[in-house]
């Protein structure tokens, strides 16, 4: 409640305000992820890691600061973790390099920015928001993004930054071939999954404020300059006020052709689906039907959200006002 002063009859009047249930729903990739295939250890290390990026971006919706804040901090703490496929942890081309994709979103204004096929900068979803704020464009990309983010004063990495041994090893199993793979090694016991390699977080604010962002390091071995559907705005990442905020992961051939993101907003807007019921038509329907594997998480206005995937697993968390506050991985959890 707040009050306002009416000088005409010299009086308070107390004027009832609602504040929307602050949420955060982030995810960390999905695909054939079993308990089988995974340690204790690192299972353990995969939920310290979804946990701290729930913290980080909670905190900022708990300081009163807005989704869009959120999303990207969230975002943020799992571009730093190696264990994820991106930033940091991000897969090696063809080349031997590194080209990441991120797009982030405000329900709002509906303002975006995207990046494609950068290389060198640390956190690729910092330069996704200068994109939208800064750049008068929604999508930069290649050496060109890369020369805007050095005019913005972004963090640029070494490649040896970038440097994992695992992610080294995917690349030496098929760097002279003709193949693509997703974030996994099927010669690995350990890390044997099937995973679509992406972050992602959605948000909701305390003035009733969506936000989406997503961040990825592609394919292993990936050639041509190829671009998925992270950075594509309302295949990847999408979020509106009058319906909902959506970050994908998944095969993003599908993801691209079936418009994921901006489908699920769409069938609530002019369907009248509840969030849920929009993401189960397009993730285990829609998307089913065509081939494609994947998931994505949502959070609506009102506070509901949902957690998604047609796969046996996706690297999921959500924490919101109630006190929920939840990791998980496989499809059972």
């Amino acid at each position: 409640m707040k009050f306002r002063f009416d000088a005409g009859c010299s009086t308070f009047v107390a004027i009832e305000f609602y504040m929307s249930p602050i949420t955060l729903v982030i995810h960390g990739g999905a695909g054939t992820i079993l308990k089988s295939l995974l340690t204790p250890e690192l299972e353990t290390r995969y939920k310290s890691g979804l946990q701290a990026a729930l913290n980080r971006g909670y905190a900022v919706l708990e300081n009163g600061r807005t989704a869009l804040d959120a999303v990207e901090a969230a975002v943020f703490e799992l571009e730093n973790n190696p264990l994820f496929n991106a930033a940091k942890g991000a897969v090696f081309t063809h080349t031997g390099e590194h080209e990441m994709d991120a797009s982030i979103m405000e329900g709002l204004t509906l303002d975006a920015g995207a990046v494609a096929g950068v290389k060198s900068v640390k956190n690729p979803i910092h330069l996704a928001r200068k994109i939208m704020e800064q750049s008068g464009h929604v999508m930069l990309s290649g050496d060109g993004a890369l020369e805007f983010a050095q005019q913005q004063g972004l963090d640029i990495a070494p490649s040896d930054y970038f440097h994992d041994d695992f992610r080294y090893a995917q690349w030496q199993e098929i760097k002279h071939s003709d193949q693509y793979q997703l974030d996994h090694s099927d010669k690995d016991p350990i890390h044997r999954e099937k995973k679509f390699g992406t972050v992602g977080a959605v948000a909701l604010d305390q003035f009733g404020n969506v936000a989406a962002a997503t961040s990825t390091g592609g394919m292993t071995n990936k050639k041509y300059g190829r671009v998925g559907d992270t950075p594509l705005i309302g295949s990847g990442t999408y979020a509106n006020n009058q319906t909902c905020a959506i970050s994908c992961t998944g095969h993003g051939e599908y993801f691209i052709r079936a418009v994921v993101a901006y489908d699920i907003s769409c069938l609530m807007e002019y369907k009248g689906f509840t969030l849920q019921q929009a993401m189960d038509r397009v993730i285990l329907d829609k998307l089913v039907k065509l081939g494609g594997e994947g998931g994505a998480i949502g959070v609506a206005p009102n506070g509901d959200f949902s957690l998604t995937f047609n796969s046996d697993g996706m690297y999921r968390g959500v924490r919101n006002q109630t006190g929920l506050n939840q990791v998980a991985i496989y499809g059972n959890d």
